[in-house]
């Protein structure tokens, strides 16, 4: 063996012991008190029907995955609570049209009244991804090598109310995703940019909000519509999953008129309703309606609202 040889033998030895498995590609994600672990929320009252827009994907990354991935993962986080009845866009879309969906992220008034009259829901989440960066950073050592590449990312976040179109809550979280890569001797990962950083790094930006958006949530009023009246039967929309119970009264309201900009005409929201009487829940029919008998009042029609009576 040469001395050359020899020599280089020494030193890859060398540098082995001194880093390690260095040649062993090494993945951090972001520190662990970022990630959002959901507690099983005890619902008070009936669970809210939430619908998920896709979010608006702002920046030049990931076109067509971004906003979709952001609002997939908001819906996984949500329905893992156990505290509401997550509506997805596919529903959203089927009922509503991708038109009415807009593309800006912004959900008007109207459409926000017309998925809270067909779905039954009591709020819309929507949003954007406002920045998304990827770069990487290097030290070379001769033999030994190591990049890190970053992915950076930034939600906003926004819970519409049905029946007004008004924007209940905003809020945004940033979130880093690392992933390190080391060589040596030429030995090692050598990779390029991996699009499940951007994955990662979203749910760590959601994860900064999501405490805040479920309290919000929460405190949205429970409501729901008149489906059918039969004599003295009255039928709601809502399944036995919302947690009505057997005995709960319900107040019956008329939807009170629409009130819209005399200028803009724009829907602004709609006057308070006359209270026309209380329903007690008798029971339910199939999944998706619960009937009620008329405990008091009169003149209880299809599409009047229909919330639960405080003590």
């Amino acid at each position: 063996m040469s001395d050359r040889k020899m020599w280089m033998g020494l030193i890859s030895t060398l540098f082995f012991f001194v880093f390690g498995c260095a040649s062993m590609p090494t993945m951090t994600a972001a520190p662990a008190k970022e990630e959002f672990v959901p507690a099983k929320i005890v619902s008070k009252g009936p669970k809210k029907r939430v619908g998920i827009v896709n979010f608006v994907n702002k920046t030049t990354y990931g076109k067509g995955r971004l906003g979709s991935s952001a609002s997939d993962i908001l819906t996984t986080e949500l329905f893992k609570t156990g505290a509401f009845i997550v509506i997805e866009r596919e529903q959203l879309q089927n009922v509503l049209g991708e038109q009415a969906l807009g593309q800006s992220g912004a959900v008007n008034p109207a459409t926000a009244a017309q998925a809270g009259k067909l779905l039954g829901l009591n709020a819309i989440v929507t949003g954007s991804i406002s920045q998304f960066g990827v770069k990487t950073e290097g030290k070379d050592y001769g033999v030994y090598k190591q990049k890190v590449q970053k992915a950076e990312c930034t939600v906003d976040v926004r819970v519409v109310d049905t029946t007004t179109g008004q924007i209940l809550f905003a809020d945004s979280g940033s979130g880093v995703f690392e992933k390190k890569i080391s060589e040596v001797l030429g030995l090692g990962q050598r990779g390029g940019y991996d699009e499940t950083m951007g994955q990662n790094a979203l749910r760590a930006s959601i994860s900064k909000f999501m405490d805040n958006l479920i309290q919000q949530l929460q405190t949205v009023e429970w409501s729901g519509r008149i489906a059918k009246v039969t004599g003295s039967n009255v039928y709601i929309n809502a399944g036995k999953d919302v947690g009505l119970k057997v005995g709960d009264v319900l107040k019956a309201i008329s939807l009170g008129e629409e009130i819209y900009d005399p200028e803009t005409h724009v829907l602004l929201g709609r006057e308070e309703g006359r209270t026309k009487g209380e329903l007690l829940i008798t029971g339910y029919v199939g999944n998706k309606l619960t009937k009620a008998s008329v405990k008091s009042g009169m003149g209880m029609k299809i599409n009047d609202v229909v919330k639960l009576k405080s003590e």
